[in-house]
């Protein structure tokens, strides 16, 4: 039988920068494994702007952490040998590895240059403020510390379509660059008139040469990783024909399992299907929908209807195509996407998303180990592993819902036979205490079930009938199973 796949995001924003975070994850893939987690989505491995930086501020795409470049050789997360270690443990320990591609922008130029452009307006980038006038922009990448090793492709003014800062007057803005066939992309999110330009410099995928080294690229670094997928950065600010031939490009290479899945920010439900629609489904995307109906569900308590969790969710119009999450390392707190899902509903977030049918759950490292930093916050592992557990042992079979009060909704996995002991009740409440009456199978009668989340002590006895009386605390969630020696 085809087991329930889970995915963890290895990283959050504040991990320390000791160059030890490779080696954190090598030493954790067996525990992971053992926790039911099969894939790692990992950050950047790419050089960036400083050892300090995250990997968005992406400088040198080929340089996996082996050239003495931006002042360092090792990336924040370490040095290339060590990610490659890494990657093997997890690979020993049965854990696909999808790593992080940052493909918008490049940072931290070598050389500045001289070129025209035009300001614009910061909120509608399709308005000029200016007329065309020459700037020093820091636009030239020689990548000198690698000396042409694995690419002697050299990127300057022409491969990029706009910059955010003028060194010969010292002055920000956004500038879009002039040129033969230079302009914004118009296939991209229309957010501020057009949404092309996000940071630093802003690659120009209408330009031949660059699609041809990005794929190039790409298929390096499946080649040198090993990995199994890639996850795609801010893809509403890139051109999307160039996104489906890349996924196009890298399945050609690795074959048609190579898993891509995007970051495409955007809440609206039909904007994301029709995402998915130019891209002809070479790619899945998360439910920024979910992230979001769970944040209003936290911040909202027992006023938001349970009910309606699901609707307007990528999760329930397109079930094969959303990667589904509870947070991130954007949406963490004092992060540019803060929304975090509040404590008292964690948990219940994440059994939303780890034991239904549908979807492709992601646990984020700040959740499971907690967050780093000035604002630091404890991990979860606790309340989160019952739940892993259930994904990976229980949470097979039909389905049968039961979200029939606004604040108390549970729903059965009815198991497989050839999982063994599998199937489970799930409960929860955003008000009072409650219950729910399920059928879990009259095959099931007189099994006595207990919650694997340890938040309720009773057992429950299911009836000659099949049904089970399965209660939940207010504010809370419950996961009822076969009680077995294995859980208990």
């Amino acid at each position: 039988m085809q087991r329930n796949h889970t995915m963890m995001q290895f990283f959050e924003w504040h991990v320390a920068p000791d160059g030890k975070h490779w080696k954190r994850l090598k030493e954790a893939a067996p525990e992971l494994s053992k926790a039911g987690v099969d894939t790692v989505w990992i950050p950047p491995v790419t050089k960036a702007l400083s050892a300090e930086d995250n990997g968005y501020g992406a400088y040198d795409l080929y340089d996996l952490g082996e050239f003495d470049q931006k002042g360092t050789v090792r990336t924040k997360y370490g040095t290339k040998q060590e990610l490659i270690d890494a990657i093997a443990a997890c690979h020993k320990h049965g854990i696909a590895v999808y790593v992080d591609l940052v493909m918008n922008h490049k940072a931290g130029a070598d050389e500045t240059e001289r070129f025209h452009v035009v300001q614009v307006d910061e909120m509608d980038r399709t308005k000029e403020i200016s007329k065309p006038f020459e700037i020093e922009g820091w636009t030239k990448f020689t990548f000198p510390g690698r000396g042409g090793k694995y690419s002697s492709f050299q990127w300057n003014f022409h491969h990029f379509n706009g910059t955010d800062y003028d060194a010969s007057r010292k002055r920000a803005g956004i500038y879009r660059i002039l040129g033969e066939n230079k302009s914004w992309n118009e296939k991209v999110d229309h957010e501020f008139g057009n949404y092309d330009y996000l940071m630093f410099a802003n690659i120009d995928y209408s330009h031949p040469e660059v699609r041809k080294e990005m794929i190039k690229w790409g298929q390096w670094l499946v080649d040198t990783l090993q990995c199994s997928g890639f996850r795609l950065d801010a893809i509403k600010h890139i051109n999307h024909d160039f996104i489906k031939e890349f996924a196009t490009a890298m399945k050609k290479k690795r074959g048609e399992d190579f898993y891509i899945v995007g970051e495409f920010w955007n809440p609206e439900l039909q904007a994301c299907r029709s995402y998915l629609d130019r891209v002809d489904y070479k790619i899945d995307l998360f439910d920024v929908s979910l992230h979001y109906k769970l944040h209003a569900a936290a911040k909202a308590g027992r006023s938001f209807d349970l009910r309606t969790i699901f609707d307007d969710t990528l999760v329930q119009s397109h079930p094969m195509n959303a990667v589904t999450f509870v947070d991130n390392h954007d949406s963490q707190p004092h992060e540019s996407l803060e929304s975090w899902v509040e404590d008292w509903f964690k948990q219940s977030a994440y059994a939303l998303i780890l034991l239904r049918k549908d979807g492709y759950p992601v646990v984020f490292y700040g959740d499971y180990y907690g967050i780093g930093g000035e604002h630091s916050l404890p991990g979860k592992k606790e309340s989160i592993d019952p739940l892993l557990y259930a994904r990976a042992h229980l949470a097979y079979g039909e389905q049968d819902d039961y979200f029939d009060h606004p604040n108390t909704i549970g729903w059965v996995r009815r198991g497989l036979p050839e999982a063994k002991n599998s199937g489970c009740a799930v409960v929860m409440a955003n008000g009072d205490p409650g219950e729910k009456r399920m059928y879990v199978g009259t095959h099931r009668a007189g099994e006595e079930w207990m919650d694997l989340t340890g938040n309720r002590d009773e057992r429950v006895t299911i009836g000659n009938d099949g049904f089970g009386v399965f209660p939940v605390h207010g504010g809370s969630v419950s996961v009822w199973a076969r009680n077995t020696d294995r859980q208990s």
